[in-house]
């Protein structure tokens, strides 16, 4: 169990959010918590391949210039 701590009129925010949906506080926060966590379920080929791209622009091009093949056949025979 993990313990967050809010100043109290933030809590009571919340508190006011979960009982508008008829949930106490800790019921209402494990919803949202499975709601917002990444699924399981396997991808489409492309949702795979729009992942695939929003990651790709995130990365930064090696300082070295070495490829992926390089580092993977770097110190073989």
């Amino acid at each position: 169990m993990t313990v967050i701590e809010l100043p109290d009129q933030q809590a009571a925010a919340l508190k006011a959010k979960a009982a508008a949906q008829g949930l106490t506080l800790e019921a209402w926060l494990q919803k949202l918590a499975e709601e917002e966590a990444p699924s399981s379920a396997p991808r489409s080929p492309q949702e795979a391949a729009a992942r695939i791209l929003q990651l790709q622009k995130r990365v930064k091009p090696d300082p070295e210039g070495w490829t992926v093949h390089d580092y993977i056949n770097h110190g073989r025979p």
